[in-house]
């Protein structure tokens, strides 16, 4: 172990020597010596002895190392003590993904996982829009669309910290972008055309928390600057523009996002859906959860409204592991606003495929 740790600490440079060169003088174990040393999680992978290089990522994450539970001296397997210490907070999904617990500080501008990103080679719903309308008559599809009620979806989505303890405070801003198409790959007789793409871009600006209530702990708010569009001509252009609040939630192994927001209105002559609101709503719940080695997670939108404008959505999701980072992947929507050239048109939708990114 010492001729191990002592290749790591000459290789990670004149800095370490000098820590190994004191350990050495002052009696301290060399493991200790690389604990207290600052290191990069690269000079790790070098270390072949296991201890030491558990020694050297507690070390390179500024991790105080957590003793090994006790087990019994008759060959017994049972852990009589927790490596946790008392009080720990379990992991939590919400720190991996807005590093919340400070693991990833200075880490800027480097992409991560957003939403779910994953491919349907399959999907079907029971109702094709085959005339998209619109209040504007601009936007109203007079001559029908042919389509087939099979098709492939995809989503890939992506965001990254672009600035961290704004002003002096915890306060992070982030960026994420997020696309989805639908594509139908089916439809030879039309020459496979992309039917609809999804354009979502955003900053968000983001206050860490923790504050426990009722069996949950609060961890973050948000406020976003949201955008989603498809990019398109009339008469199938659809856009619009929200500020959106977040409240994250998480007990165990599940999370909560309540998310409300505020649609920024445009002209009327320029406002290619002036109705959307009352149909794709104006909050959203997600729930997500592991159930074993699987992922769920629900989400239920609504208008707020009463009446004839009372109408949203519900999707469930369920991933369970293939190998690796794959995995099988299942999806159902049922309501208004699947995608944004359908944000006023009911259907069910039913796709499965593969992930390799999924709510956590």
């Amino acid at each position: 172990m010492r001729d191990t740790a002592a290749h790591f600490m000459w290789g990670a440079g004149v800095s370490r020597r000098i820590v190994l060169c004191w350990a050495a003088a002052s009696g301290v174990s060399v493991a200790a010596a690389v604990a207290r040393a600052q290191v990069n999680p690269a000079d790790c992978v070098r270390i072949d002895d296991d201890a030491a290089r558990l020694v050297c990522y507690d070390r390179a994450h500024r991790r105080d190392p957590v003793p090994a539970g006790v087990r019994k001296s008759d060959g017994d397997s049972k852990q009589v003590s927790s490596p946790v210490p008392t009080g720990t907070a379990s992991a939590s999904s919400f720190d991996d993904r807005w590093d919340l617990d400070g693991r990833r500080k200075g880490e800027l501008f480097f992409p991560r996982a957003y939403k779910p990103v994953y491919a349907l080679p399959f999907t079907w719903t029971d109702r094709v829009n085959e005339r998209p309308t619109s209040p504007q008559p601009a936007n109203t599809v007079i001559d029908p669309l042919v389509l087939r009620p099979i098709e492939v979806k995809y989503q890939l989505s992506l965001k990254a910290k672009l600035w961290e303890d704004l002003l002096g405070t915890p306060l992070r801003v982030w960026g994420g972008y997020t696309q989805s198409s639908r594509w139908q790959v089916y439809n030879g007789h039309e020459s496979r055309p992309f039917r609809e793409t999804n354009y979502e871009p955003e900053i968000i600006f983001a206050w860490p928390l923790d504050h426990s209530f009722w069996g949950w702990r609060l961890r973050q708010l948000s406020l976003a600057a949201n955008h989603q569009s498809n990019g398109r001509g009339l008469p199938l252009s659809r856009s619009w523009n929200r500020v959106i609040g977040e409240a994250a939630l998480e007990r165990g192994h599940w999370t909560l996002q309540l998310r409300p927001w505020l649609r920024l209105h445009e002209r009327r002559a320029d406002d290619d859906n002036p109705d959307i609101s009352n149909h794709i709503g104006r909050a959203e719940v997600l729930m997500t959860g592991r159930l074993g080695p699987n992922v769920v997670a629900l989400q239920l939108r609504h208008t707020l409204r009463g009446g004839g404008n009372s109408r949203g959505a519900a999707q469930l999701e369920w991933a369970f592991p293939i190998d690796g980072a794959l995995h099988g992947y299942a999806q159902w929507f049922s309501g208004y606003g699947e995608s944004l050239i359908d944000y006023n048109h009911r259907q069910n939708k039913i796709g499965l495929g593969v992930s390799i990114v999924e709510w956590r």
